[in-house]
Parts: structure tokens; sequence; C-alpha cells
């Protein structure tokens, strides 16, 4: 089960093992200073860059889905080059330039505060300021010199400020790179959704774990309803995708049938994660004691039964971030039985923390070693190795396993023709099959 070190004063808060654990929490390395502030600033963008787009506008004729096929956005060159560019380019030149950190992507925290407390979420403290535009401009223009062409913005909640967000999403696209915006939707006004879109976001992660709103899970649709269904109209003005990131606990089962159902008739991706208790100690994290989302061995049963029904979606079409080998993991992934899956982090992808500060991925934000700072990385490649011979059967990360496996020349070709066939609006089916 998830819940691997269970919560009690004889037992630490965390699934890593205790010797790993204290030497990333408690390193003896000296870490590197934060970044010298420079007093750079992000300019001022553009607003609207496309007039036309704005407001309650039909949806471009280039980008609507093609041949009464709602699940298929026309191919269009901006489209083609946007993805290239940010994901084919970067993964090809760092197959043949030399050295071990080449990063394709690249998590930017914006923020560590969040508006809303899902009791199985950690990853935020309210006390924690935001990224400063000195930190966010040199992080971009750093990830450029390195080749990175995917940016990921990540919180807390991404939308708390959104004109810095949106200022850091116009530079990165001007830049060249692909940007991910995720949220939960509570702030994604009508506003935010155009300014996001004219600046050239790529795709936007919508979290959601239930339908109605409730205590435990407050990343609920049905509050966000009219931002969900502008949203959606409006990718295909601008042109960029939108999926649901769904996390699967022990109360929320039918709701993620419900919303992958919901998905599907929007004609979107879903993403799906195993609720997991934190990697690392989290001195902050209010809901360690009897958390009621997390899953127990009584709960395995249900469980099986809803990957298996979510893999069977999978195969009939529905648009999905995991693959169908992946959500099979899931299962072992549950029992503790999951496998290393040679992870790249540190070397082709790498988190950003909001003081400049680096890390290889999200579990390790509140580690304490020293991995650098912006445009001072210290990723060494027998400390990484050493680090996930412990660390990957405790994650599950989609997106790091996916560029683990596509990371295989072969694969990523591929993978490549796939996605441009079907005009890379989102992960269809199974890239495994």
């Amino acid at each position: 089960m998830l819940r691997r070190q269970s919560y009690s004063s004889q037992n630490p808060n965390f699934r890593i093992d205790l010797q790993t654990h204290d030497s990333l929490m408690h390193s003896l390395i000296s870490k590197a200073p934060l970044p010298e502030e420079k007093s750079s600033k992000l300019p001022d963008p553009v607003f609207p860059q496309y007039p036309d787009r704005c407001g309650d506008v039909e949806p471009d004729p280039r980008f609507v889905p093609s041949n009464g096929n709602p699940y298929r956005t026309r191919i269009t060159p901006f489209i083609l080059r946007r993805a290239l560019r940010g994901w084919l380019y970067p993964y090809l030149r760092s197959r043949t330039f030399p050295g071990d950190f080449h990063p394709i992507i690249a998590y930017l925290f914006t923020e560590w505060k969040c508006n809303l407390d899902c009791h199985y979420c950690w990853a935020y403290n309210n006390q924690v300021p935001g990224m400063t535009e000195d930190v966010a401009k040199r992080s971009v223009d750093w990830l450029y010199d390195t080749g990175c062409r995917v940016l990921a913005l990540m919180g807390g909640e991404v939308l708390l400020r959104p004109k810095f967000v949106h200022k850091v999403v116009y530079y990165a696209a001007k830049r060249g790179f692909w940007v991910y915006v995720p949220t939960n939707g509570r702030l994604m006004r009508e506003e935010v959704v155009d300014r996001l879109g004219d600046a050239g976001a790529a795709t936007v992660n919508l979290a959601v774990d239930s339908v109605e709103d409730c205590k435990e899970l407050p990343k609920a649709l049905n509050p966000i309803l009219p931002y969900f269904k502008y949203l959606i109209k409006k990718q295909y003005v601008y042109g960029f995708s939108v999926f649901f990131n769904i996390n699967i606990t022990r109360i929320n089962l039918e709701d993620v049938k419900q919303l992958t159902e919901i998905a599907h008739d929007s004609g979107i991706a879903t993403d799906y994660h195993l609720n997991e208790s934190p990697m690392l100690d989290q001195l902050h994290f209010k809901h360690n004691e009897g958390n009621g989302t997390y899953i127990t061995k009584e709960d395995w049963p249900r469980i099986d039964a809803l990957i298996d029904w979510l893999i069977d979606k999978n195969r009939s079409g529905y648009k999905m971030v995991n693959s169908v080998r992946r959500l099979a993991h899931m299962k072992q992934f549950m029992r503790g039985e999951l496998q290393h899956w040679d992870c790249r982090a540190g070397q082709n992808s790498l988190i950003i923390r909001t003081d400049g500060t680096l890390g290889p991925c999200f579990p390790m934000y509140s580690a304490g070693h020293d991995w650098g700072s912006i445009e001072q990385p210290r990723f060494d490649k027998v400390q990484l190795a050493q680090l996930k011979q412990k660390c990957q059967p405790h994650c599950f990360s989609t997106l790091n396993h996916n560029l683990a496996y596509c990371y295989h020349a072969g694969r990523a070709l591929r993978w490549t023709l796939k996605q441009a066939f079907h005009g890379f609006s989102g992960t269809t089916g199974s890239f495994e099959d």
C-alpha cells in the first residue's frame, strides 16, 4: 500500500528509507548560495496580441476538430512547429552533445503557496514567498542556454499571481518554450484564460479529483464549471490543449470514472496518479495523522477494478497521458512492487524552486542536498545514480516515466510520429502499443 511507513510516534512520516532520507535532508555538503540578485525584470506582455481571439468569440477554424472527430485537433504549422521545437529538437541535442546534463523539461515552481488544502497534498506552504521576476527571467534565460525548451510552471497554485504568471508565460513563449500551466481552476477567470492563451501557453493541466466539492478533496469540477467550459472553448481559439489531472484516492473512485467520461465527452485527455504519502518528511504538512485519502490494503480490490476500467477506456480510444502499460503498473506500485525504470531526473528533467535553487525532481523539493542553483548546476551523475536506486521504487511520476521510456531513440521516433499524426493535441492511447 502507498502508506508504507505508518504514521505514529515510532515511525517517520516519509516513504523512503531512513538512511537515504537523512542524507538528503541533512546533507554535509554546504548548500550553494541563492543566486545573486541582479534586479532582472520580465518584460511587460503585449496584450492582446490577438484582439480578435479575446472574449466570447468563435473558435479559430485552424484549430477546431477535423472530419467530425471531436478528439483530433487539426494539424497546423503553428502546432507542429511549437511541438517539434519544444520536444524533438532538445531531445536530439541531448543525444548528440557531450555530457550528461541536457534538460528537456524543467519544472519552474513560481509558487509554494496554495488557495486550497487537499488533505493528501503536502506540496505547498503558505509561508514561502513566491518566485521573483529576477529568478524567473534568469531561470528561463539559463534554461534556454542549456537547450531546454519545455517549461512546466508548478506550485502550490500557479494562478495565485495571475499577472506574474502572464509575464512568465509570455516571456518563455517568446523565447521558444513549450509552456505548461497547471491549476486547480478556482482562479481561472475568463480574462486569465485569455491572457494565458494570448501569451502562448501550450497546454493547461486542470487538476480535479472530484465532481462535487468536499472537505478532503476540494479540487472539484462543479465549482469551476463555467471557467472549465470557457477554457474548453478557448483551446480551439488559441491552439492550446487541455487535460484533467486526477489523483486516485480511496474516497473518489466513482468521481474518477465520472471525470473520465466528462473529459472524453469534452474531447480532452486525462492523466492519473495514485495517491501517495510524502517521500520526504514535510514539517509543514498537517494531515499526516488519520488521513482518509490514503489507500490501504483493504482498498486494493476496488482500486484494481478501477484500473482495469481505465485500461479498457484507454484501449477503446479515450485520450490518456498514461499508457496501458503504465496504468497496469499502478497495481504493482500500490503493493510496493514497482521496479527501477531508468529515471532521467537531474539529467533531462529538473526542478527550479521558488528561490532559484535546483533539485532533480518534484519529490525532492524539500531535500537539503545541494544540487546547485540556476546558472550553477551541481548535479553529480554518481550521486544521482545512487539516489535513484533508493527512490525509484517509491516514485510513480507519470511524466518522468514517459520521458525515461521515450528517451530510447526508437521509441522517441515512434512516439513523435504518432503524436504528429494526432496533431500533438494530447497523448492518444498507449505509445507502447
